[in-house]
Protein backbone atom coordinates (compact mmCIF):
# COMPACT_ATOMS: atom_id res chain seq x y z
CA UNK A 1 0.00 0.00 0.00
CA UNK A 2 1.51 3.30 -1.15
CA UNK A 3 1.75 5.94 1.58
CA UNK A 4 -0.28 8.96 0.50
CA UNK A 5 -0.01 10.63 3.92
CA UNK A 6 2.25 9.70 6.80
CA UNK A 7 0.33 7.98 9.61
CA UNK A 8 2.11 7.76 12.96
CA UNK A 9 1.45 5.86 16.15
CA UNK A 10 0.55 7.73 19.34
CA UNK A 11 0.03 5.38 22.25
CA UNK A 12 -2.43 2.75 21.05
CA UNK A 13 -3.93 4.90 18.26
CA UNK A 14 -2.90 6.15 14.83
CA UNK A 15 -2.77 9.86 14.09
CA UNK A 16 -2.36 12.13 11.08
CA UNK A 17 -0.84 15.61 10.94
CA UNK A 18 -3.49 18.22 10.09
CA UNK A 19 -0.89 20.19 8.12
CA UNK A 20 0.01 17.09 6.08
CA UNK A 21 -3.68 16.51 5.33
CA UNK A 22 -4.21 20.18 4.44
CA UNK A 23 -1.27 20.05 2.03
CA UNK A 24 -2.22 16.74 0.37
CA UNK A 25 -5.83 17.85 -0.13
CA UNK A 26 -4.37 20.85 -2.01
CA UNK A 27 -6.69 23.19 -0.12
CA UNK A 28 -6.39 26.84 -1.16
CA UNK A 29 -7.86 28.14 2.12
CA UNK A 30 -5.16 29.12 4.61
CA UNK A 31 -4.51 26.52 7.29
CA UNK A 32 -5.95 28.40 10.31
CA UNK A 33 -9.24 29.14 8.52
CA UNK A 34 -9.45 25.57 7.18
CA UNK A 35 -9.07 24.30 10.76
CA UNK A 36 -11.83 26.61 12.00
CA UNK A 37 -14.18 25.48 9.22
CA UNK A 38 -13.53 21.74 9.49
CA UNK A 39 -12.88 21.10 13.19
CA UNK A 40 -16.13 22.50 14.60
CA UNK A 41 -17.90 19.11 14.41
CA UNK A 42 -15.10 17.24 16.22
CA UNK A 43 -14.01 17.03 19.87
CA UNK A 44 -10.63 18.12 21.14
CA UNK A 45 -8.70 15.49 23.15
CA UNK A 46 -10.93 12.81 21.61
CA UNK A 47 -10.80 13.32 17.83
CA UNK A 48 -7.76 15.60 17.77
CA UNK A 49 -5.10 17.16 19.99
CA UNK A 50 -3.18 20.39 19.61
CA UNK A 51 0.56 20.03 18.97
CA UNK A 52 3.46 22.33 18.08
CA UNK A 53 5.91 21.31 15.36
CA UNK A 54 9.25 22.79 14.35
CA UNK A 55 10.11 23.71 10.77
CA UNK A 56 13.22 25.18 9.15
CA UNK A 57 12.90 28.52 7.33
CA UNK A 58 15.45 30.61 5.46
CA UNK A 59 16.37 33.80 7.30
CA UNK A 60 19.05 36.27 6.11
CA UNK A 61 21.00 33.56 4.37
CA UNK A 62 20.76 31.19 7.32
CA UNK A 63 18.31 28.65 8.66
CA UNK A 64 15.98 29.46 11.53
CA UNK A 65 13.77 27.04 13.47
CA UNK A 66 10.18 28.21 13.58
CA UNK A 67 7.33 26.78 15.65
CA UNK A 68 4.06 26.03 13.88
CA UNK A 69 0.65 25.15 15.26
CA UNK A 70 -0.45 21.68 14.16
CA UNK A 71 -3.00 19.08 15.22
CA UNK A 72 -2.79 15.31 15.60
CA UNK A 73 -5.97 13.92 14.05
CA UNK A 74 -7.41 10.47 14.54
CA UNK A 75 -7.56 8.49 11.30
CA UNK A 76 -11.35 8.48 11.63
CA UNK A 77 -11.45 12.29 11.76
CA UNK A 78 -8.95 12.65 8.91
CA UNK A 79 -11.06 10.27 6.81
CA UNK A 80 -14.20 12.37 7.36
CA UNK A 81 -12.44 15.65 6.53
CA UNK A 82 -11.02 14.13 3.34
CA UNK A 83 -14.51 13.03 2.30
CA UNK A 84 -15.99 16.45 3.11
CA UNK A 85 -13.49 18.06 0.72
CA UNK A 86 -15.66 16.68 -2.10
CA UNK A 87 -12.75 16.40 -4.56
CA UNK A 88 -11.22 13.46 -6.39
CA UNK A 89 -8.10 13.86 -4.27
CA UNK A 90 -10.24 13.93 -1.15
CA UNK A 91 -11.94 10.65 -2.06
CA UNK A 92 -8.58 9.09 -2.90
CA UNK A 93 -7.22 10.04 0.52
CA UNK A 94 -10.41 8.82 2.20
CA UNK A 95 -10.04 5.41 0.51
CA UNK A 96 -6.41 5.34 1.65
CA UNK A 97 -7.43 5.93 5.28
CA UNK A 98 -10.01 3.12 5.03
CA UNK A 99 -7.19 0.74 3.99
CA UNK A 100 -5.04 2.03 6.86
CA UNK A 101 -7.86 1.31 9.34
CA UNK A 102 -8.39 -2.20 7.96
CA UNK A 103 -4.70 -3.00 8.29
CA UNK A 104 -4.61 -1.56 11.83
CA UNK A 105 -7.59 -3.67 12.90
CA UNK A 106 -6.44 -6.90 11.26
CA UNK A 107 -6.10 -9.89 13.65
CA UNK A 108 -2.32 -9.83 13.21
CA UNK A 109 -2.00 -6.16 14.17
CA UNK A 110 -4.41 -6.53 17.09
CA UNK A 111 -2.32 -9.45 18.39
CA UNK A 112 0.89 -7.46 17.90
CA UNK A 113 -0.45 -4.54 19.95
CA UNK A 114 -1.70 -6.90 22.66
CA UNK A 115 1.78 -8.44 22.93
CA UNK A 116 3.36 -5.00 23.14
CA UNK A 117 1.02 -4.03 25.98
CA UNK A 118 1.74 -7.33 27.75
CA UNK A 119 5.50 -6.77 27.42
CA UNK A 120 5.19 -3.30 28.94
CA UNK A 121 3.21 -4.72 31.88
CA UNK A 122 5.84 -7.45 32.39
CA UNK A 123 8.61 -4.82 32.44
CA UNK A 124 6.65 -2.76 34.98
CA UNK A 125 6.15 -5.82 37.19
CA UNK A 126 9.84 -6.73 36.96
CA UNK A 127 10.79 -3.18 37.95
CA UNK A 128 8.39 -3.38 40.90
CA UNK A 129 9.88 -6.71 41.98
CA UNK A 130 13.39 -5.25 41.85
CA UNK A 131 12.15 -2.38 44.00
CA UNK A 132 10.62 -4.57 46.73
CA UNK A 133 13.22 -7.37 46.58
CA UNK A 134 15.38 -5.90 49.40
CA UNK A 135 12.27 -5.61 51.59
CA UNK A 136 11.33 -9.22 50.85
CA UNK A 137 14.83 -10.45 51.66
CA UNK A 138 14.75 -8.46 54.91
CA UNK A 139 11.34 -9.89 55.83
CA UNK A 140 12.44 -13.46 55.08
CA UNK A 141 15.61 -13.07 57.12
CA UNK A 142 13.81 -11.53 60.09
CA UNK A 143 10.85 -13.92 60.03
CA UNK A 144 13.11 -16.91 60.69
CA UNK A 145 14.99 -15.09 63.46
CA UNK A 146 13.94 -15.50 67.09
CA UNK A 147 16.27 -12.75 68.29
CA UNK A 148 14.47 -9.58 69.44
CA UNK A 149 16.33 -6.28 69.08
CA UNK A 150 16.45 -2.98 70.93
CA UNK A 151 14.43 0.00 69.74
CA UNK A 152 17.69 1.76 68.85
CA UNK A 153 18.61 -1.14 66.55
CA UNK A 154 15.19 -0.91 64.90
CA UNK A 155 15.88 2.79 64.27
CA UNK A 156 19.08 1.79 62.43
CA UNK A 157 17.17 -0.73 60.29
CA UNK A 158 14.60 1.93 59.42
CA UNK A 159 17.40 4.34 58.51
CA UNK A 160 18.90 1.70 56.18
CA UNK A 161 15.50 1.52 54.48
CA UNK A 162 15.43 5.26 53.83
CA UNK A 163 13.50 6.37 56.93
CA UNK A 164 15.08 9.36 58.65
CA UNK A 165 14.49 8.52 62.31
CA UNK A 166 16.78 8.10 65.30
CA UNK A 167 16.33 6.21 68.57
CA UNK A 168 14.79 9.08 70.56
CA UNK A 169 12.40 10.07 67.78
CA UNK A 170 11.38 6.44 67.33
CA UNK A 171 10.62 6.07 71.05
CA UNK A 172 8.52 9.24 70.85
CA UNK A 173 6.66 7.92 67.78
CA UNK A 174 6.00 4.56 69.45
CA UNK A 175 4.55 6.30 72.50
CA UNK A 176 2.47 8.73 70.45
CA UNK A 177 0.98 5.93 68.34
CA UNK A 178 0.09 3.67 71.25
CA UNK A 179 2.80 1.02 70.97
CA UNK A 180 4.66 2.01 74.14
CA UNK A 181 3.23 3.35 77.40
CA UNK A 182 3.56 7.14 77.62
CA UNK A 183 2.45 7.47 81.26
CA UNK A 184 5.35 8.38 83.54
CA UNK A 185 6.17 5.73 86.12
CA UNK A 186 7.62 2.23 86.30
CA UNK A 187 5.79 1.22 83.11
CA UNK A 188 7.09 4.16 81.04
CA UNK A 189 8.31 3.03 77.58
CA UNK A 190 7.00 -0.49 78.19
CA UNK A 191 4.88 -2.16 75.46
CA UNK A 192 1.16 -1.49 75.60
CA UNK A 193 -1.37 -4.29 75.77
CA UNK A 194 -2.02 -3.79 72.05
CA UNK A 195 1.67 -4.26 71.20
CA UNK A 196 1.93 -7.43 73.27
CA UNK A 197 -1.23 -8.92 71.76
CA UNK A 198 0.14 -8.20 68.26
CA UNK A 199 3.41 -9.91 69.20
CA UNK A 200 5.49 -6.84 68.34
CA UNK A 201 7.51 -6.66 71.56
CA UNK A 202 9.03 -8.78 74.28
CA UNK A 203 10.13 -7.53 77.68
CA UNK A 204 13.62 -8.47 78.83
CA UNK A 205 14.00 -8.50 82.61
CA UNK A 206 17.44 -8.24 84.19
CA UNK A 207 18.36 -8.54 87.88
CA UNK A 208 20.95 -6.09 89.17
CA UNK A 209 22.62 -6.77 92.54
CA UNK A 210 23.83 -3.59 94.22
CA UNK A 211 26.80 -3.17 96.57
CA UNK A 212 24.58 -3.18 99.63
CA UNK A 213 23.13 -6.51 98.59
CA UNK A 214 19.69 -5.42 97.44
CA UNK A 215 18.47 -6.51 94.00
CA UNK A 216 16.51 -4.44 91.48
CA UNK A 217 14.80 -5.62 88.34
CA UNK A 218 15.17 -3.62 85.12
CA UNK A 219 12.84 -4.04 82.19
CA UNK A 220 13.80 -3.36 78.57
CA UNK A 221 11.39 -3.44 75.61
CA UNK A 222 12.74 -5.42 72.66
CA UNK A 223 11.24 -5.64 69.19
CA UNK A 224 10.44 -9.16 67.97
CA UNK A 225 11.09 -10.39 64.41
CA UNK A 226 7.41 -9.91 63.69
CA UNK A 227 7.61 -6.40 65.11
CA UNK A 228 10.60 -5.52 62.94
CA UNK A 229 8.71 -6.48 59.78
CA UNK A 230 5.59 -4.70 61.02
CA UNK A 231 7.30 -1.38 61.73
CA UNK A 232 9.48 -1.37 58.59
CA UNK A 233 6.43 -2.00 56.41
CA UNK A 234 4.39 0.59 58.31
CA UNK A 235 7.00 3.33 57.91
CA UNK A 236 7.60 2.48 54.24
CA UNK A 237 3.87 2.52 53.46
CA UNK A 238 3.51 5.89 55.21
CA UNK A 239 6.34 7.30 53.09
CA UNK A 240 4.80 5.89 49.87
Amino acid sequence: MNELIRVTKKGDTQVVSARDLHRELKVKTRFSLWVKQNFKHFRESIDFTSVVVNTEVQNNGGIQIRELQDYALSVEMAKHIAMMAGTEKGYEIRDYFIKVERAWNSPEMVMKRALEIANVKVEQLEAKLDEVKPQVLFANAVSVSDTPILVGELAKILHQNGIDVGQNRLFKWLRKNGYLISRKGTSYNMPTQKSMELGLFKIKESAITHSDGHVTITKTPKVTGKGQIYFVNKFLSDVA
